[in-house]
């Protein structure tokens, strides 16, 4: 049944909202008897009905007419559909056809019904054929062939075309591993390799898109001054740079047009497509038939050799004088050599000694010049083309006669011929730009891609061996056609007319430039909106149709830099780089995700291989330093500071990247090497493990821990930040999430980088031991623990603090794991400090292992402390030779490197003072009072358990039925040796009065201790007290619990009347080393 759809516009609904899908289709059914099965109301909206209208045949329609051919209609379109897909034909990047607005003429907007999505012939073959076909095979491949011959020319176009060719391979393989949206190549590689190498190449691919219009704009320019209209120049071509000058004039002019076209819409330059392309076709098509035409009738072009020197013809006849009515006449030609009247001239000596000869240009395909023109002709800059075969008489020519000649404009050899050319094979990338636009793309883009790689190559092939078996050597050498009258070299190969390739090849310039313009603003704004680069955030806006104003505007700026150069010969190395650089990295991509195996690594696209992949990589890399070193050194150095500039500016990006697998793999194979033995003494370094403590509101409490941390990191070893929140972590997730995030903020904020952690616990004794025992993995696992002092320990009203420290201290000894316990950490300096002067005092007490020695070292790295010096103090008992002790010393310090002042300080054996020995009483008695109060506590917590296990007990007595029960109130237990030596100690202390509190004496042993702590005390304050910071060797703790609040006592008396203090204790190994 035949339907028309209208669209209606909505008076109430604004239709610039671009949240509001105005797309309403209205059915006017106009013939209703004769409504078929399931008809179409016009209630459906446009996704239930988008396939009925998007059907590339209409089976009421087809199927009454065409009912012969109605089995091959699902398989092969009716000519109708083809020639409609071929008016909807367009190159532009995915996006561009709906951000345009679809206007009437009474500027009513349209709904635009989106037609059927283009298959492989449409949407990739032709976009990459137009986009690899173009200006240098009509300005530069004949130049190209004759400069190199035939051979070294297949040698080029070879190693070029192979390159695209496992670029293509590469690319199909991650094109089909998925979708590919907007960005083309940016996003395949940016996926598969991270946001630094996908934002360093994607610009790279950015600029080599917008130089590659600087090209097509300047080879457009060279065409309309050179062969269509060369009385418009402005500067005389004779004139040093006078043709660089007008193409500059002219470049720019161009570029201010097709940037307002670009701006004003992209469906112009989509409506154009179509031209463009049919140009690049016919424009082959003539030069094919021109060959064969030249094997039956060669053309008549001719040029003029003085000797073997091909002359600019500038003139009508190639004779010296002329026979006009018996008299002989001086011709034009004369004129440029000689001066004066004929009979009195004075003319150039090789125009003297040498004739002239005039030979076809084009000597046709049974001509026989290809063994002339199958090897190179290279020379250097201003030399005269010339014909070897040709004899002729050496000598020297004047300047003045110089312009008459062809010469070279420029030095040429083999490599820059590479650079030159390799931009007429670039453009495989059109299709996977537009996958959002096929059909199938999964199938389309390999299949396209690489049929029209396979095509251009062989238009490539034939046309440099035509070329060569059709066309004069040194006409092929004459870049700008000077020896044919201006004429374009390709052009006297065409058949039926050399202006069929003149205006073709103009046309494809110019469409060329308009896709470039197009499309490398698309890619700016696709980097710029992933957000990767800060910097390039403005360039993400666009207009109301989402045409990237801003992007469009740098890209013409950065356009008219290659214009401004005034030479496509120099333009096309430089955008060579950049899509060099461009394939390198999609081979990579595809090595990399190959050889990982990832799960996600799936692509439909099954004929490819690393090797390809590597093999392409290698020879993209060589291409760059064979064009031009410095050029590839110069892009390498800007995408290796793009990569560094998002590495430390950019955005965060996870994208399950290549590189994040291949780091994953690294990282698992590191871990298992670590893991098979222990590091050596050389390789030893700080892996902390920093305790944190969380505030009431979940914040840290000590954030100047986390700047010591940084501080110790010179080592560059592993940190883990971790802390303990006491519940269940099905009740505390959500502050567990919280305490890791503040604490990752903290840790960016101080730049410590490393891991953080936060588990939950029933108790904080047990989380620490659980991260003191299972932090790390592997090889990687921390060997010092980094703690604060519990400040304000005598004041709590628990003891759970210092009890968890001590604890803590004994289970890293257990742990054989180094303790750092910072004490006054508030005191410490921040990243920001800078400490101008002062010492980092080391006291050693004690050898265990080298730790106190290598922590300053450590310290002095970090520009906090990098103005401090270090002194090293020893203790020396009364038996000891403090002076050799010194010396010793400072030799070790030598064989260690380390660069620190050495004292010895004496300790002589006194008497115990009574200060020491009422200290000593005064902490027993406390320490006693506080078990006392303890236990006061428990009791009372105690009396209240009872009471309820009474009454419950009475009221089971009372409703259950009479069972035996025990007559006695107590609770029958099961006791441990160990619980009953506990338990009498209780009862004993708990019968101990007040009285005998303050009768007690002090136990010597612990009297002696605190004799050495204050002894100790008293020297380090005297020698150390202005220092910066002062490491002291820490005591172990006390190997039962009685003793525990006498140690925390004796730490304090040790570190009383030290500003910054670290306690250091080592973890049973060597950890510094005097050999290399």
């Amino acid at each position: 049944m035949p339907t028309n759809f209208t669209v209606v516009p909505v008076e109430d609904t604004p239709l610039s909202d671009p949240d509001y899908d105005g797309d309403i289709l209205k059915e006017e059914d106009k013939e209703e008897s004769d409504t078929v099965a399931g008809p179409y109301s016009g209630d459906e909206t446009l996704r239930e009905t988008s396939s009925l209208i998007s059907t590339d045949h209409d089976d009421s329609i087809y199927g009454k007419h065409m009912a012969l051919y109605e089995d091959e209609i699902d398989s092969t379109p009716m000519v109708s559909s083809l020639l409609n897909k071929l008016a909807h034909y367009t190159n532009v990047t995915q996006g561009v056809i709906e951000h345009e607005e679809a206007e009437s003429e009474d500027g009513i907007q349209r709904v635009t019904v989106k037609g059927p999505q283009m298959g492989t012939f449409i949407g990739v073959f032709l976009p990459c054929m137009q986009n690899i076909l173009g200006v240098i095979l009509f300005l530069r491949l004949t130049w190209i062939v004759g400069t190199a011959g035939i051979m070294q020319a297949l040698a080029v176009v070879f190693m070029c075309c192979s390159c695209t060719m496992l670029t293509a391979i590469s690319m199909s393989a991650i094109a089909t591993n998925g979708v590919v949206p907007a960005g083309g190549s940016y996003y395949m590689i940016s996926r598969a390799l991270g946001p630094e190498f996908g934002g360093a190449v994607g610009l790279c691919f950015y600029l080599g898109t917008t130089f590659a219009g600087s090209m097509y704009i300047l080879g457009t320019m060279e065409i309309f001054l050179t062969y269509i209209q060369p009385e418009a120049n402005v500067f005389d071509d004779q004139e040093p740079n006078g043709m660089q000058n007008n193409m500059r004039i002219y470049g720019t002019c161009c570029l201010a047009i097709m940037t307002l076209v670009v701006f004003v819409g992209v469906k112009y330059v989509n409506k154009l497509a179509l031209i463009f392309l049919s140009c690049v076709v016919l424009s082959i098509m003539a030069i094919y038939a021109g060959v064969i035409q030249s094997a039956i009738k060669p053309p008549n072009y001719t040029i003029c050799l003085l000797g073997n020197r091909t002359l600019k013809n500038k003139f009508d006849k190639c004779l010296k004088t002329e026979v006009i009515g018996n008299v002989t006449h001086p011709t034009e030609l004369w004129r440029l050599f000689c001066k004066g009247d004929l009979g009195n001239e004075t003319c150039d000596e090789y125009f003297n000694l040498n004739n002239l000869t005039e030979i076809r240009a084009v000597p046709g395909l049974l001509g026989g010049v290809i063994s002339d023109n199958m090897w190179g002709h290279y020379g250097q800059v201003e030399k005269i083309v010339e014909k070897k075969e040709q004899s002729s008489e050496q000598a020297s020519a004047t300047n003045d006669v110089l312009k008459s000649y062809v010469i070279n404009d420029i030095a040429t050899y083999f490599t820059l011929l590479v650079g030159i050319y390799f931009p007429s094979v670039t453009g495989i990338m059109a299709g996977s730009n537009r996958s959002g636009d096929l059909r199938d793309p999964q199938r389309s883009i390999p299949s396209g891609t690489i049929l029209a790689i396979v095509t251009t190559s062989f238009i490539y092939i034939s046309c440099v061996v035509l070329f060569g078996a059709c066309i004069e050597g040194v006409v092929l050498r004459d870049k700008y056609g000077d020896s044919v009258k201006k004429t374009l070299v390709v052009s006297t190969l065409a058949w039926p007319s050399p202006w069929l390739i003149v205006i073709g090849s103009f046309f494809s310039c110019c469409g060329a430039g308009l896709q470039s313009l197009t499309g490398a603003p698309r890619i700016l704004q696709a980097i710029a909106r992933d957000g990767i680069m800060p910097f390039l955030q403005v360039f993400g806006h666009s207009k109301a149709n989402g045409e990237p104003t801003w992007a469009l505007l740098l890209t013409a700026v950065i356009c008219e830099i290659g214009i401004l150069i005034g030479s496509l010969d120099e333009v096309a190395p430089i955008l060579s780089m950049f899509f060099l650089m461009c394939y390198l990295f999609v081979n990579l991509a595809c090595a990399v995700q190959t050889l990982l195996r990832t799960p996600n690594w799936r692509p439909r696209f099954k004929f490819y291989h690393w090797s390809l992949s590597f093999l392409g990589m290698s020879l993209s890399l060589s291409l760059m330093f064979v064009s031009s070193w410095y050029y590839a050194l110069f892009v390498i150095l800007i995408a290796g500071c793009i990569y560094k500039y998002i590495e430390y500016r950019g955005a965060e990006k996870e994208w399950g990247d290549g590189i994040r697998g291949l780091s994953l793999n690294a990282a698992r194979y590191a871990l298992i090497k670590l893991e098979e033995a222990p590091p050596h003494t050389k390789n030893w370094r700080p892996q902390l493990l920093v305790l944190l403590k969380l505030d009431s509101e979940l914040g840290v409490k000590h954030p100047r821990l986390l700047s010591f941390t940084s501080q110790l990191k010179a080592g560059k070893g592993l940190t883990i930040v971790c802390s303990v929140l006491e519940g269940t972590y099905m009740a505390r997730e959500a502050d567990a999430k919280l305490s890791e995030k503040n604490i990752k903020a903290a840790m960016a904020k101080d730049k410590t980088k490393g891991f953080c952690h936060v588990v939950v616990s029933s108790n904080q004794r047990d989380g620490f031991s659980h991260l003191i025992q299972s932090a790390g993995l592997g090889g990687m696992k921390h060997n010092a623990v980094l703690v604060a002092w519990p400040t304000n320990w005598k004041q709590s009203e628990s003891s759970l603090s210092w009890k968890n420290f001590i604890e803590t201290i004994r289970e890293t000894t257990a742990a054989h794991q180094a303790l750092l316990v910072a004490k006054n950490i508030d005191t410490f300096p921040t990243n920001q400090d800078r400490l101008a002067e002062g010492t980092i005092d080391v006291w050693w007490i004690v050898h265990d292992g080298g730790l106190l020695m290598l922590l300053p070292f450590l310290l002095r790295q970090h520009k906090v402390w990098r103005k401090c010096k270090m002194r090293i103090f020893t203790v020396a008992q009364m038996d000891d030779n403090s002076i050799q002790m010194k010396k010793d010393l400072q030799m070790f310090l030598y064989h260690l490197r380390l660069d620190a002042k050495v004292e010895v300080v004496e300790m002589h054996a006194g008497d115990i003072s009574a200060f020491t020995y009422e200290k000593t009483l005064v902490m027993e008695q406390r320490s006693q009072m506080l078990k006392q109060m303890q236990l006061s506590k428990t009791e009372r917590e105690r009396e209240p358990q009872l009471i309820h296990y009474k009454n419950t007990k009475a009221h089971a007595s009372q409703n259950d039925k009479p069972t035996p029960t025990p007559t006695s109130d107590r609770v029958h237990m099961t006791w441990t040796k160990e619980k009953l030596i506990s338990e009498r100690n209780r009862l004993r202390e708990a019968n101990m009065t007040v009285r005998d509190i303050f009768n007690m004496k002090p136990d010597q042993t612990n009297v002696r201790r605190m004799h050495t702590a204050v002894k100790l005390n008293e020297v380090v304050v005297n020698k150390s007290q202005g220092a910066q910071l002062v490491l002291l060797n820490m005591p172990g703790p006390p190997k039962n619990n009685c003793g525990d609040e006498n140690y925390m006592e004796f730490l304090e008396v040790l570190t009383e009347g030290l500003e910054r203090v670290l306690l250091v204790r080592g973890g049973g190994r060597e950890v510094i080393t005097i050999y290399s």
